[in-house]
Order: structure tokens, then C-alpha cells, then sequence
């Protein structure tokens, strides 16, 4: 069964029994983890919140659990709690909030583009529930390989070992993109479903080629597999497999600065999408997104990562485009004057 099909049945079956269970709006007590709430259903308001990550070695699992904790720390409602949970990154994160499992999740905007429109992964499986709660970073495609491979082009990556991501990622469709633009079909390479972490273990092993990965930049894993081997190289994307990737998908051309990594001594030209927050809107009321948002964007100092110069308010609604806002999200945004123009 495909990973599209299994995910198409498994909201049509949440859809089917929660609308025969009927939960009546506003019966959360507060409590509990939404695992038979509302999810894409009724209002099911909770204060016990899960936020849904991404896999070890990307930069969704630490930033989420920074983000809980600032969260946790700084918002003052009985009850409330965040905590983070590794997952398989945006399709995953946008499902969950679907059916109720999770309350918050980082995902792509263009993941989340395909989750509301009903498309993609998420074909006949629309996610009516997800409001943008606000921009992270932008996250650049990085096709990660060690110089002794011979791998200079993407073009290269014929006959040899990929990674392509997890299940469950924006990343699986971010690697089919650029073997697609590279004229390479499923059987021209060796593809591996690892996470970032493994991926860049099996790289450093020589268990693996190369790595497809979308994350943001600069990636403290690449960083720490540069530390470890000497010899990282990106591999970069050309004009030609540029322009195909963005007209056929919500990436948009993106330049990884040479300063990003002390080993590159030029820019690596690729794609990029944005990082966002994501939150129920029948499980996170209106005045705790509204919390959770205002407090994102007043204490990002307070996050370690690199990523963190990205998140402010005046770009907190970059790659919105037509998707939703949480009401929260939306009221603090009018609050603060910001807008998407």
C-alpha cells in the first residue's frame, strides 16, 4: 500500500467516525491529548498541547523543542503545556493535526499548499484544520555528498545510493523533484528512506552517495558531518532544473550564501520553501494561538539555532499565500499590524 493511499484511508476513516460520534463544540476540558478529540471535526478546545517535529538529524526536532519550552515557560493558562514529538516532519504534522493527534506541527508551506487544496500526498484528503500561526525560516534543498564520491551535478546521481527522506516528509517530494529534473526515473538510483541523521551516518560510513535534504541553512548536521569526514560537497542545482522545480511545485529559486558553511567557497544555487507553524484551529482556541503566536515572536531571542534571525514578525506571513491563518494567529497579526502585502 502506498504511502499516498494509506494516508488517504486513514483521514477518510477519522473523517467517517468523527462525524458519527458528533462530539459537541467546546466539550475539551482541558486536559488530555486530543487523540479522540475533535481533530478536524467539532471544536474540541485543549490545553494540553502536542507539537509535531521532524526526524533527529533536521533542524524541526530541536527548533520544536525549543519552541515547546518557550511556549511552557512564558504563557500563563492552567492547565497548559506543550510538549514536542519527533514525527516524519510536514506531511506527517498537518495528518496528525487532521485527525486530532497533534495540536501544533512545522511544516512546509508548500506541504501545506497540497494539505488544504486536497493534493499530493494529501489527494482526496483535504486538511481543513490547519491555520497558519506564522513563518519560521526558509528551507533550502541541500543535495549533501562527500567529494570523494565524484558527484559533482545532480545529473551524477545515476546508479548511486540516495537518500530521499522519510516517510511522512516534505522531503520525499522535494528528492523526486530533483531526480525528476535531473531525467532520472525510480531504478536509475538506489533509493533509501533514512532520516537526516542516519543518512549523513551511512554518508559518512560510505554506506550511502548522497543526501537529499531539505533543511535550513546553515544545518548544524551538515556542519557536523563536515567536522567529522573533511570533505562535504552540495551539489548544486543548474537554471534549467530550477525553472522546472518551481513551475512544478511551491519551491522558489534560493542561493545558499558561501558563508553558510566554512567548506564552501562559492554560493550553491538551489530551491527553497518556508518553515512554518502550524496549529489546530478546532483544538488551539483563539485566544491561546493568540498567546502562542505573540509569544513566538517576542521571545525568539531566546532560541538557540541559527534559524532563529529568521523569525520575526515583519516576515512571519512570507509564503502565506492563500492558506489559512489560525484565529489566534490572525488577531495578533491585526494587533501588530502586520500584513502580507
Amino acid at each position: 500500500m502506498t504511502k499516498k493511499l494509506l494516508l488517504t484511508l486513514t483521514l477518510a476513516v477519522f473523517v467517517s467516525v468523527g462525524s458519527a460520534c458528533g462530539a459537541p463544540q467546546g466539550s475539551g476540558d482541558g486536559g488530555g491529548n486530543g487523540g479522540d478529540g475533535g481533530g478536524g471535526g467539532e471544536e474540541d478546545f485543549i490545553t494540553d498541547l502536542q507539537l509535531g517535529t521532524g526526524s533527529v538529524g533536521g533542524v524541526y526536532f530541536p527548533l520544536g523543542q525549543e519552541m515547546a519550552t518557550i511556549f511552557t515557560d512564558n504563557i500563563d493558562v492552567e492547565g497548559f503545556n506543550v510538549s514536542s514529538v519527533e514525527t516524519g516532519a510536514s506531511v506527517d504534522n498537518l495528518a496528525a493535526i487532521a485527525r486530532g493527534e497533534l495540536q501544533l506541527g512545522i511544516a512546509q508551506n508548500n506541504t501545506a499548499q497540497d494539505a488544504v487544496a486536497g493534493e499530493g500526498e494529501f489527494e482526496g484528503a483535504a486538511v481543513e484544520n490547519a491555520g497558519w500561526m506564522g513563518q519560521l525560516y526558509p528551507e533550502a534543498i541541500s543535495i549533501i555528498t562527500l567529494e570523494s564520491t565524484g558527484i559533482e551535478t545532480i545529473e551524477d546521481l545515476e546508479g548511486q545510493r540516495v537518500a530521499i527522506g522519510p516517510p511522512g516528509g516534505a522531503t520525499r517530494a522535494a528528492a523526486e523533484l530533483v531526480l525528476t529534473a535531473a531525467g532520472l526515473e525510480e531504478g536509475d538510483y538506489q533509493a533509501f528512506e533514512e532520516d537526516f541523521g542516519t543518512a549523513q551516518t551511512r554518508l559518512q560510513d560510505g554506506n550511502l552517495d548522497a543526501s537529499i535534504e531539505v533543511v535550513g541553512v546553515p544545518s548544524a548536521s551538515i556542519s557536523e558531518l563536515q567536522a567529522v569526514t573533511g570533505e562535504v560537497r552540495l551539489v548544486p542545482l543548474d537554471e534549467e532544473a530550477i525553472t522546472e522545480i518551481e513551475e512544478t511545485s511551491g519551491y522558489g529559486e534560493y542561493e545558499i550564501s558561501a558563508d553558510a558553511y566554512e567548506f564552501l567557497d562559492e554560493p550553491v544555487p538551489t530551491a527553497s520553501a518556508f518553515s512554518t507553524l502550524f496549529g489546530s484551529t478546532t483544538q488551539v482556541s483563539e485566544d491561546l494561538g493568540y498567546e502562542i503566536t505573540k509569544t513566538l515572536y517576542e521571545n525568539a531571542d531566546d532560541i538557540t539555532l541559527a534559524q532563529s534571525e529568521f523569525i520575526t514578525p515583519e516576515d512571519a506571513l512570507l509564503g502565506q499565500g492563500d492558506l489559512p491563518l489560525h484565529p489566534g494567529a490572525e488577531r495578533y497579526f491585526e494587533e501588530e499590524g502586520i500584513t502580507g502585502e
